[in-house]
């Protein structure tokens, strides 16, 4: 994996996915060489964070490396400067860049002229490194993938898009429960159902919350209203009336279900504070995990061989 891009989490195998995960719990168990000692990564990103920074930030520094934050109103990317010429000039300073950009295009553009690996940060339409944190968090509590079954509450957004192909592809069933109008991408099904046909996963979309639940061993939602979607607050919050997560819906999963959340949260919202506080909430060890993914995913594409 060393010098490639990870705009998606197709852009990995099933074999390569699960190689991120083992690394990631390995060097959480047992720690981790300075394999990245006398490596800078840019941190390229249009939009604030709290976890992706310092997960990032610290990552690098554990690996012997060092991080460099470029918000928009440093770079003005594709505003002041162009993505093209970003890259190129960017490439000749780093060795990596990890970007968090509003239009997937950007990373695909940034990965078109640079030299250097480029990592999907997020994007409006994927969130590969959640994706590999929440795999990580699942197995630190259920030990598998198979026969598991992730029911995820909510807009079909960049979350559910990347976590739904990870899941496909380690033989875990992903369930969707989203009102009309925010489904994941026909593309997406495509995708995930053509991977799980080879993992034995099922890959499924349905209208009700309380049906998704059932017999849920992971129960995962997000914000109704993400970073740019302000305008479409009201039309947001009224279609996905009935799809908060709380403790009657949560009484519909099997009894030793885990509850995740990427963070951050609306709380009163997508969740309440019941749930996210209560005893089978792995919410901040789900947070705390991005670290050790991110660790994982520098390490196999920044290391030298």
């Amino acid at each position: 994996m060393q010098g490639r891009d990870l705009l998606s989490i197709a852009d990995l195998t099933p074999e390569e996915l699960r190689r991120i995960v083992d690394l990631a719990a390995e060097m959480k168990r047992n720690g981790y060489p300075r394999l990245l000692a006398g490596k800078t990564l840019a941190l390229l990103f249009e939009k604030a964070s709290l976890r992706t920074n310092v997960s990032f930030n610290v990552a690098m520094q554990q690996l012997g490396g060092q991080a460099i934050y470029l918000g928009q109103g440093e770079v003005g990317l594709g505003q002041r400067e162009s993505v093209a010429d970003v890259a190129r000039v960017l490439s000749r300073y780093v060795d990596g860049i990890a970007a968090r950009t509003y239009a997937q295009q950007t990373l695909v553009d940034l990965a078109t002229y640079a030299g250097v690996p480029i990592i999907n940060a997020l994007s409006d339409e994927e969130h590969p490194c959640q994706a590999v944190a929440d795999l990580l968090t699942v197995y630190e509590r259920k030990g598998h993938f198979h026969v598991l079954t992730l029911a995820f509450i909510g807009d079909g957004n960049n979350v559910a898009t990347s976590l739904a192909q990870a899941a496909a592809m380690v033989g875990m069933n992903f369930i969707i429960a989203s009102p009309e109008g925010y489904d994941l991408s026909d593309e997406t099904l495509a995708h995930a159902r053509q991977s799980a046909a080879k993992s034995g996963a099922q890959i499924s979309t349905i209208r009700s919350p309380q049906e998704a639940v059932k017999q849920a061993d992971v129960v995962d939602t997000d914000v109704w209203i993400s970073m740019g979607q302000e305008d479409s607050s009201d039309a947001r919050l009224k279609a996905f009336a009935g799809y908060q997560v709380n403790s009657e819906l949560l009484s519909q999963a099997r009894r030793d279900f885990i509850l995740m959340h990427d963070l951050p949260a609306h709380r009163g919202e997508e969740i309440v504070d019941e749930v996210i506080e209560g005893p089978q909430s792995v919410v901040f060890d789900q947070a705390e995990n991005r670290l050790h993914a991110q660790r994982a995913i520098l390490a196999l594409l920044l290391a030298d061989s």
